[in-house]
């Protein structure tokens, strides 16, 4: 019989997955000309919203899922559609690896975070908010554009 944490882990990462290829092919459909485009001059671009994923992704699952930290260097600005994807790839990898191996009695734990005390079942829930809100804009990018995005699943 699984424990509500190890039933609460299990659903994270069957969704994690999912979300992880679904955003990975939005990254790999826009095409690389388009990486630099924001519909506004205040508005991140397509490869800093996907970099401003990794690094919260990142941020989060090191943080506070004692995961292991890539190496990529995130401020090049130079950085190729290939290397970006190959970043986001390894994060989602980094990022599920820190999550299968939280201890499943440590779920519920709560810590210090900057908008208060957090349990760590709510840290994985910002991961996937954070991600889906950021991959929400990038879709909106690829349709200005008109290039198709990947058919949304949810599970």
């Amino acid at each position: 019989m699984l424990t509500a944490q190890a039933d609460y882990k299990s659903n994270f990462l069957k969704k994690w997955a999912n979300a992880a290829k679904y955003t990975i092919e939005c990254a790999e459909a826009m095409p690389e000309e388009l990486y630099d485009f924001k519909p506004t001059p205040e508005a991140m671009t397509f490869k800093e919203q996907l970099l401003h994923m990794v690094r919260n992704m990142m941020w989060l699952s090191t943080d506070y899922l004692e995961g292991t930290r890539h190496n990529f260097d995130l401020k090049d600005s130079t950085l190729s559609k290939a290397a970006v994807i190959e970043i986001l790839q390894s994060t989602f990898i980094l990022s599920t690896e820190a999550v299968q191996d939280f201890p499943e009695n440590r779920m519920s734990e709560t810590v210090d975070f900057f908008a208060g005390p957090m349990e760590i079942q709510q840290i994985m829930m910002l991961m996937t908010d954070h991600m889906t809100h950021h991959r929400g804009q990038i879709l909106v990018y690829m349709r200005i554009n008109n290039v198709e995005a990947p058919k949304y699943r949810g599970w």
